[in-house]
């Protein structure tokens, strides 16, 4: 279990875990058989009804879309903005299909910061790879366990959205299998056997999980509660950090930021607090940028400001 020394506001910051899973199997099944037997292009020309089809029904969403394309860009959007945002999300929702089957010969993928990766796999010291929900975490996931050339686990609530998660599961099984369930009582355990054999710990730094330990970062303008997880978890296995980003550009194209985050986060004792948030803050920032480059790639439909 990862240790928690923070105050936990649950109701508020864990909104999104209460929202009703849209996904059924029997959809999900009807998207799989487009995406093989029709093919990609048909199967993004459908992508707009279906876009359509969610910008009118999903209200809760459609608004947390509003609010944070304002904070964003300092103006209210248009609704073909709101489009455009649901639109991108669906789009890489697709794409997971293909990549989960392996089909990367699909995508035009461009590396930014490979070398930072290289070396921490020729160091063979573990390192946990920090992501978000802005763009495809996908895309590096399966990448790199499928051909092997990045040693990864992923850190993960396997229990939300389990339609979806099943749906996904069943596509890899080997990608599936990278999965260590959080707050298990042998999490911390699988974790440091994982970095001591030289694995990266994929975990996702921008949403709140029930009974998770938060700290405030601002985030576009306004205070955000954020996850003190990550922070608590790198200073516990004194290990180094490396920030991901894996935006969507459209089309085919993707784009793979890799930056250093920290080589080691050690926490002083007593000013514990203000150090996580200190260090959640520059995720918070390095976030706020890369949402910036690619506006339309942020996926947390919830109301995320406090």
């Amino acid at each position: 279990m990862i240790p928690r020394v923070l105050g936990t506001r649950a109701s508020e910051a864990d909104r999104w875990t209460s929202l009703p899973e849209r996904g059924t199997p029997a959809s999900l099944r009807v998207i799989a058989w487009i995406a093989e037997h029709i093919g990609r292009t048909t199967a993004r020309l459908l992508l707009y009804p279906i876009t359509f089809y969610f910008v009118l029904t999903a209200r809760s969403a459609r608004r947390t879309s509003d609010e944070y394309l304002k904070r964003l860009r300092g103006k209210s959007p248009y609704w073909w903005d709101v489009f455009r945002h649901f639109h991108c999300f669906a789009a890489t929702i697709l794409d997971r299909v293909y990549l989960l089957r392996g089909e990367f010969e699909r995508f035009r993928v461009t590396v930014h910061g490979k070398e930072i990766l290289h070396r921490q796999i020729e160091s063979r010291r573990g390192s946990i790879l920090l992501g978000s929900h802005l763009g495809s975490f996908e895309m590096l996931r399966t990448l790199g366990v499928m051909q092997r050339n990045v040693p990864l686990k992923v850190l993960m609530d396997p229990f939300h959205n389990q339609n979806i998660t099943r749906f996904f599961d069943a596509l890899n099984p080997t990608v599936a299998g990278t999965v260590i369930a959080p707050d298990r009582p042998d999490t911390l355990l699988r974790v440091k056997e994982s970095l001591d054999a030289g694995s990266f710990i994929g975990m996702l730094g921008d949403r709140v999980s029930g009974g998770d330990k938060t700290t405030q970062c601002q985030f576009l303008g306004a205070p955000a509660t954020f996850p003190a997880g990550p922070v608590l978890l790198a200073a516990t296995m004194r290990c180094p950090v490396i920030l991901f980003f894996g935006l969507y550009r459209g089309g085919t194209s993707y784009e793979i930021y890799f930056e250093h985050f920290a080589d080691e986060i050690d926490l002083d004792r007593d000013r514990r607090a203000a150090d996580v948030q200190l260090w959640m803050q520059r995720y918070a920032e390095r976030l706020e940028h890369y949402a910036r480059l690619a506006p339309f790639n942020w996926f947390n439909f919830y109301s995320f400001w406090d």
